[in-house]
């Protein structure tokens, strides 16, 4: 079964990412392909969802599972095909941008073709949505096409560790699954032995783990979610004193909420709420 649905290639798009085709394979026992080198100038995420296929890179051949897929960048060679024992089920988008190749390097995406998702569904829902309004819409909506090409890409981002690193991968899924606690319970002193040992690691390990996933430092996210929630209490209770929001947020220290609130925001809390005058 193949689903697929290709698309105009548009010349100074003013989005930062545009699909050029989307699809699906399923199934497709004879699945087989090569691109000489030069011959797509677009990026291409294959991502596997089932089954078993084979990538060669470097002359080498690679076995693909599920949840892996692979990351090709404008103009490299492709050679990827399906097990016949085991035929894969594919998830395919190439896109394109003025400005993603030089994004795409700055955060290192060249240096492996071959990567893992931490969770999948996300993903995958991404690529579905992606897909229907190509196949329904074509390019009737381009805004909405170029929103969820970048849903699609953010992620992979988000969610894609390299292969050769995918044994970490299992210690960073820890780290998220704690990240609704971490936001639900922000409002209470932070002790990182406790959280680390949630995590089942030290607390050295869990800092790192937590800035590879997420790309800041534990404290950070916790402030964050203060200063989140603090913003959202500025404007539903107006009448609230600053303390009170200050306290309710984590901050029992009044000075200390208005000094990191200033740090993040450029203005104090009383200035944020008069903003927002109804």
């Amino acid at each position: 079964m193949k689903r697929q649905a290709h698309l105009i290639t548009l010349r100074d798009i003013p989005y930062f990412v545009f699909p050029e085709s989307v699809g699906i394979y399923t199934d497709c026992l004879e699945h087989s392909v090569f691109r000489e080198e030069g011959a797509l100038n677009n990026f291409n995420i294959h991502y596997v969802a089932s089954g078993r296929g084979y990538a060669e890179i470097d002359g080498e051949v690679h076995e693909l599972h599920q949840g892996q897929l692979l990351l090709y960048f404008p103009l490299q060679q492709q050679r990827y095909f399906s097990s016949k024992d085991d035929p894969w089920d594919v998830r395919w988008v190439h896109f394109y941008g003025d400005k993603l190749h030089d994004y795409m390097i700055e955060r290192g995406y060249h240096k492996n073709r071959i990567w893992k998702l931490r969770q999948h569904s996300a993903w995958e829902e991404a690529h579905m949505a992606l897909l229907q309004e190509a196949e329904t819409n074509s390019m009737n909506r381009p805004a909405a096409l170029s929103s969820l090409a970048y849903a699609v890409l953010a992620e992979f981002v988000q969610q894609a560790v390299p292969l050769a690193q995918v044994r970490s991968a299992q210690a960073e899924n820890r780290i998220i699954a704690l990240l609704p606690y971490l936001q639900e319970q922000a409002d209470q002193p932070f002790v990182l032995q406790e959280w680390a040992d949630r995590a089942e690691v030290s607390p050295h390990y869990f800092c790192k783990l937590f800035r590879s996933v997420l790309g800041m430092t534990p404290s950070d996210y916790v402030t964050r979610a203060r200063l989140q929630r603090a913003k959202q209490k500025l404007l539903e209770h107006r009448d609230a004193k600053i303390g009170d929001i200050a306290e309710q947020a984590g901050y029992p220290s009044v000075s200390y909420f208005n000094k990191r609130f200033q740090e993040h925001e450029g203005m104090t809390p009383t200035e944020y709420r008069n903003l927002f005058q109804s």
